[in-house]
């Protein structure tokens, strides 16, 4: 029988996280202070471990994983690969598809590859708490989790639309000890001025990492975590990439096109970075980040310098954005509804070394569901964006007789999602295409920077 499941063993769990700064052609473009001029790692000091500080600035192409976060990657990695068998057939494509699935994890999704690592730094640095966002959950669980790992007690802020939309995802982060508040709350004064201007805000990741950031900076014991964006993220998410080159190595085949949902960058950073090395020596092979068309960060956006929150309390970094006031519609992939993005990412995306799609909802629920009834996991929204790209691309294929092999990162399941796979059912769901006026209008507001 040809193979399924493409396994490695526990002593194949990387030993390093790989950093892409090494192998970028020109060195990342700067952070600013509210001044327009660059700033130190020391700015980051009240609310990041200088560990994580160092890590986010390092241009060293490998960073040693300390081994007590090894331990707790043992609970669920190396996560499997699988090869597509029954979506390749039900497709009739002579692509070959594959899939790594980070869904095994206790939290459902590929976040809690940096919620561990984020956890185990504070912890050493001495510090007792953590204040944190969450789109549509995954991360708020994964932080969740990774605090009642090491002790440390967990502050969670999420957008108010997939506050109410997963209430299931708000369990878990309960039972994992955490608390948890609709943002914009009235906890902070991000918050309450969003409310007071408009008592029907439904929130955004700029405004519920606002809140966040807010409460770390008046708390000595507390500090804040980012689960997507800062370059340290997207280094600890490289153990997805990693792990799959040796998968593909086992089974003698190699990715034409990897596609994975980009929202602030972590889950296509995790799996795109490790081959973008490969790319830089010479092998052919083709990063796809896939947005939603409500949020069109990359395909849509301006490259400009932004505040990566709505109170504008970050420093300002250069990235596609639509502008940090931007208010995303209330799509069900809560987790792409982000108003920037990585900036390493984003600079990689501007010199033509990445490539960027933007799918409507539905198409991604149809695609979810096809994959959900060929390959029987069902899909987190976010993972459907990666999943439709993928198969736009099989089908391609189907027509031109190409024989190519195409990769997507299953970032996580779907579980706590249904009343999102009901709605799409009961047809209640629609497509969004951001306005183009919107986007013009977030680049007046954009900071002034020479």
């Amino acid at each position: 029988m040809p193979q399924t499941k493409i396994l490695l063993d526990e002593a194949d769990i990387p030993t390093h996280w790989y950093n892409v700064v090494a192998d970028m052609p020109n060195p990342p473009a700067p952070v600013l202070g509210p001044d327009g001029k660059p700033i130190g790692p020391e700015a980051l000091a009240p609310i990041f471990p200088m560990s994580l500080i160092e890590q986010e600035v390092s241009a060293e192409r490998w960073i040693a994983i300390p081994e007590a976060v090894r331990e707790a990657y043992r609970l669920y990695r190396p996560s499997p690969m699988f090869r597509a068998h029954r979506l390749e057939a039900a497709l009739g494509t002579p692509a070959r598809i594959y899939y790594k699935y980070e869904g095994v994890s206790p939290a459902g999704s590929h976040k809690v590859n940096t919620s561990i690592p984020q956890a185990y730094y504070n912890k050493e640095a001495g510090i007792k708490r953590i204040a944190t966002e969450t789109g549509a959950g995954q991360w708020g669980s994964s932080m969740a989790l990774a605090g009642q790992m090491f002790g440390l007690e967990v502050r969670v802020y999420m957008v108010k639309i997939s506050y109410q939309q997963k209430p299931y995802r708000r369990s878990m982060m309960t039972t994992w000890g955490a608390e948890v508040f609709a943002s914009p709350s009235r906890e902070t004064q991000a918050g309450r001025a969003a409310l007071d201007a408009d008592p029907d805000n439904q929130g955004s990741l700029g405004l519920a990492i606002s809140e966040a950031v807010e409460e770390a900076a008046s708390r000595p014991d507390t500090n804040y975590a980012l689960g997507s964006v800062l370059n340290h993220v997207l280094l600890h998410q490289t153990v997805i990439g990693l792990e799959a080159k040796k998968q593909f190595e086992k089974v003698g085949d190699y990715p034409d096109m990897i596609f994975a949902p980009c929202g602030g960058g972590s889950n296509f950073g995790g799996v795109a970075f490790p081959f973008l090395a490969d790319k830089a020596a010479g092998k052919q092979v083709r990063l796809v980040a896939v947005e939603p068309t409500s949020c069109p960060t990359l395909t849509r956006g301006h490259y400009a310098y932004d505040f990566g929150d709505t109170a504008k309390l970050t420093p300002l970094m250069k990235m596609y954005t639509l502008g940090h006031d931007f208010m995303p519609p209330g799509i069900h992939a809560g987790g792409l509804r982000y108003h920037g993005d990585s900036t390493l990412v984003s600079q990689l995306y501007h010199e033509k070394l990445l490539e960027a799609v933007a799918v409507p909802q539905l198409a991604t629920f149809q695609a979810g569901v096809l994959f959900a009834r060929t390959e029987g996991i069902i899909p987190a929204p976010e993972s459907n964006h990666g999943i439709a790209a993928c198969i736009d691309e099989a089908l391609r294929c189907k027509a031109s007789g190409e024989k190519k092999t195409l990769f997507f990162n299953l970032s996580g399941h779907g579980h706590f999602d249904m009343g999102a796979y009901d709605r799409y059912f009961a047809g209640e769901l629609e497509d969004y295409a951001y306005p183009e006026e919107a986007i013009n209008a977030a680049l007046e507001r954009l900071p002034k920077v020479a």
